[in-house]
């Protein structure tokens, strides 16, 4: 594998049973899930292995979970990795992953923060309320001139929260300013506008109400110079060192995922390979729609990891 990338999911990416035949199979992953379930003082080992689904779901538990399970992956390939990769990243909550992947984090203290961020956005969530909805088969500037318009139209919140891939995008605002872009994303065109299981308005200046408080938890965090670029969310580009890292993660909360175009400006830098690592397939498949041409390799299982050890 040549101009190679690794990407780490976010949430939505999250079922139960996840990571539980990497804890019986590598002592290595068994050590990250047990070194989490330590650091928050409760099982979440369990909760990622057996459940309940919408205990799970709950973006408190989402976050760490899938963060422990990229990571509880990523401890058993990263020592098998026979080539330097040229970039990493990360989708949202992803973008911890990949800074711990490239050792400008330490892994209990990205733990910490990914725990910090759940609480603080699901605290948002419940005082500044909104929703989120993904919005099918519309270009990125057909979709940022409906959310314009319905701003003007209600003098309320809403933007595109992940510019996933072509046709792809997510838009993030209060209830009623949402409900008026998604009517007019059909009447626009659109192939399928779907409201999502969520109670945040996520990537959005309704999470403004805690940014003060999570830019204290990222100053406080011991960020380190990345030993690989990690290719960030909010300008689409490598973060040059702690500051632009420390400045990305408290931006990131209420600025748009530029998914699409991280992912094109690694391959214009000759990136030919993106190895999706952490649970589920979601990654891999907008890999699809962006660039076909381009190899997906998937890390989400065993089977995987040994399959990738093995090339």
């Amino acid at each position: 594998m040549s101009g190679l990338a690794f990407i780490f999911p976010g949430q939505g990416s999250q079922c139960v049973e996840m990571g539980r035949d990497l804890y019986e199979a590598y002592p290595s992953a068994r050590a990250v899930f047990d070194e989490a379930d330590a650091l928050l003082d409760f099982p979440l080992s369990a909760l990622c292995f057996a459940g309940p689904e919408e205990v799970l779901d709950d973006t408190i538990n989402t976050q760490p979970a899938i963060f422990v399970t990229s990571m509880a992956l990523w401890s058993v390939i990263e020592r098998q990795v026979r080539q330097t990769a040229l970039f990493c990243a990360g989708h949202s909550l992803g973008e911890y992953s990949a800074l711990v992947a490239v050792g400008a984090l330490e892994f209990a203290a990205g733990l910490r923060l990914v725990r910090e961020r759940g609480l603080l956005m699901k605290a948002a969530g419940e005082d500044d309320g909104g929703g989120m909805a993904a919005v099918l088969g519309l270009d990125a500037p057909t979709v940022d001139r409906l959310c314009e318009e319905a701003r003007e139209a209600t003098g309320g919140v809403v933007q595109a929260a992940n510019y996933n891939s072509p046709g792809q995008i997510v838009i993030s605002g209060d209830e009623e300013t949402l409900a008026e872009v998604m009517d007019q994303a059909r009447t626009a065109g659109a192939r399928k506008v779907v409201r999502l299981a969520v109670s945040i308005a996520a990537h959005s200046p309704l999470m403004s109400s805690v940014v003060a408080a999570f830019r204290q938890a990222v100053e406080a965090a011991p960020l380190r110079a990345p030993g690989v670029p990690v290719v960030g969310n909010v300008t689409a580009r490598p973060l040059a060192g702690v500051d632009e890292i420390a400045r990305e993660l408290v931006q990131q909360l209420t600025a748009p995922v530029r998914w699409t175009e991280s992912v094109q400006w690694m391959i214009a830098q000759g990136v030919d390979t993106f190895v999706e690592v952490g649970p589920g397939k979601v990654l891999t498949g907008l890999m699809k729609r962006i660039d076909r041409a381009v190899r997906r390799v998937n890390v989400g299982s065993v089977h995987d990891a040994r399959a990738f050890t093995e090339v």
